[in-house]
């Protein structure tokens, strides 16, 4: 094939593919969760199965902890925002001055607006109807990422009797399976260095804040959490949105100051030097690939795809570079160049077909 037709088959494929992944971004961000629920219960469960040696009582108590664990991170978030919006009348004084020092510091002219004149002018019957919807969507997504994690713990069980019957020559067949198991192995190490990562974060970011004084610091630590698995924005987030809700809060700038130097700082640290040499190979993509894959997933997915950005574009790496005929652009994607440092695929046929 020349090489024209095959920049037009690439070109074609690639439209192809981002239209599917745009138009099905409900069904197939639900499965991706539900894959990543999956990841995190199968290696807690191999975990567990080391030290009680039986398997069938380490399933159970993985699925409940992992599953009880978010249930209690969305009990606590949704309680906290009811507390939040519950004191907004008294924070809608400090929002009133803080938006008369900004009018008086850019010298417009006029009085400076209020918080009740600017939800004037929204519309509150729209709002409403939003966010109604949006709670319906949430709790709808939430059911069929359960159903289709109940289903994958059937499709894992007779996957390897598939793969058998797919691949008949037996290379072929161990190829396969080695190139899931380092999906599978990469994700879950990426997966728990992450969580542990945040956890630290999360830890150290709530005793900093409880000790300088900011209201719901538990919710605010919770939210910092699952903004550290959104790759380099996420941390920039947790320092934004911190330091603004202590501008509001505190009425002297030296508080707000402490806010915002506490989590930049465990975010930097931690983020900078205890990370890296945890995460290893396991992520090892380039920077500016981990931005663009977070702009591409954000805008197809939304806030889930920016959630996945990351695992989602090393399982595709780790994919590529097993054909010949994509493995340059797996090496462009890998951060040193070597988008498989654990072995080099075998390859079949000049065409690179597994």
């Amino acid at each position: 094939m020349e090489l024209s037709q095959r920049g037009a088959l690439w070109i074609i494929a690639a439209g192809v593919i981002a239209a599917a992944l745009y138009f099905l971004r409900e069904p197939l961000s639900q499965f991706a969760l539900a894959l990543l629920l999956w990841l995190i219960i199968h290696s807690l469960t191999e975990g567990l199965e080391k030290h009680l040696r039986t398997r069938w009582l380490a399933l159970p108590i993985a699925i409940v902890f992992v599953l009880g664990l978010t249930a209690l991170v969305g009990y606590v978030v949704v309680d906290n925002i009811g507390a939040i919006l519950g004191d907004f009348g008294r924070y809608e004084l400090r929002l009133n001055q803080v938006l008369a020092e900004a009018h008086q510091a850019v010298g417009a002219p006029g009085q400076p607006p209020v918080v009740r004149d600017l939800i004037a002018h929204l519309d509150p019957t729209r709002i409403a109807t939003e966010i109604g919807q949006s709670l319906q969507n949430l709790f709808s997504s939430a059911i069929f990422t359960l159903i289709f994690l109940g289903f994958l713990f059937s499709a894992a069980a007779v996957m390897p009797a598939k793969l058998d019957l797919i691949f008949s020559d037996p290379e072929r067949r161990a190829l396969a399976r080695d190139v899931g198991e380092r999906i599978r192995v990469s994700m879950e190490r990426y997966l728990w260095v992450q969580t542990l990562m945040s956890l630290i974060i999360t830890t150290l970011t709530f005793i900093t804040l409880a000790l300088i004084g900011l209201e719901n610091a538990l919710f605010w630590s919770f939210l910092i959490f699952f903004l550290n698995f959104i790759p380099t924005i996420g941390s920039l987030v947790a320092v934004v949105l911190t330091t603004a809700v202590a501008l509001v809060q505190f009425p002297t700038l030296g508080p707000v100051l402490a806010v915002f130097g506490g989590v930049s700082v465990w975010q930097f640290v931690i983020g900078n030097f205890l990370q890296p040499r945890m995460t290893g190979d396991s992520l090892n993509l380039s920077a500016v690939v981990v931005l663009l894959a977070l702009s591409i997933w954000g805008a197809m997915w939304g806030i889930v795809g920016a959630f996945l950005s990351a695992p989602l574009t090393v399982m595709l790496m780790i994919v590529l570079a097993q054909f010949r005929s994509t493995r340059w652009i797996a090496i462009l994607l890998s951060e040193d160049g070597k988008p498989t440092p654990h072995a080099e695929p075998v390859q079949k046929s000049e065409s690179g077909t597994i």
